[in-house]
């Protein structure tokens, strides 16, 4: 739901990217294993596609460990909710998910905060929890027009508006 057909094509390319040898550049010049990692896991989330978070997911959260990347870690227990919601394990993803939020709130980011919460909503529709998923929607659709994020607002409004149905 939350990711179109142009997120396929940037796995495309970033997978090709991790797959091709480079030469070493210098800190900042290029993406690093780290990002490129990061990425596919996040994209992977979006797509819901439940063998690529695995495939990714784990490379990308011992890199992440490893620099103590606050925002990667964050975005992994995010795709890693995911994950676990795909497959039922809701207590599992909501732990994942509180401690993504818990993460992105230290850091201020509007825009992952708001997707968390939009996750959220998911999780607590898949729970069958509608006045939950209800609040967490509303509070994503606040840090999204907060932001002037129209597409992700957007789709936050048409979930709102299919649990009022």
């Amino acid at each position: 739901m939350w990711a179109g057909g142009e997120f396929a094509l940037a796995r495309q390319q970033i997978e090709e990217a991790v797959a091709a040898s480079s030469q070493p550049v210098k800190w900042g010049t290029g993406p690093h294993e780290h990002d490129l990692y990061a990425i596919l896991t996040d994209i992977a989330a979006q797509q819901r596609d439940l063998a690529a978070i695995r495939q990714y997911a784990p490379l990308a959260e011992q890199f992440a460990a490893r620099d103590q990347h606050r925002l990667y870690r964050a975005m992994i227990h995010r795709a890693l909710a995911v994950a676990h919601r795909l497959t039922g394990e809701y207590d599992e993803a909501a732990s994942r998910f509180n401690q993504a939020l818990e993460l992105f709130n230290a850091l201020g980011t509007r825009w992952q905060i708001g997707r968390t919460l939009a996750e959220l909503g998911e999780l607590e529709q898949s729970r069958r929890d509608f006045a939950r998923a209800r609040d967490y929607f509303s509070r994503a659709l606040t840090e999204f027009d907060a932001m002037h994020a129209v597409p992700d607002a957007t789709r936050t409004s048409a979930c709102l508006q299919n649990l009022q149905r």
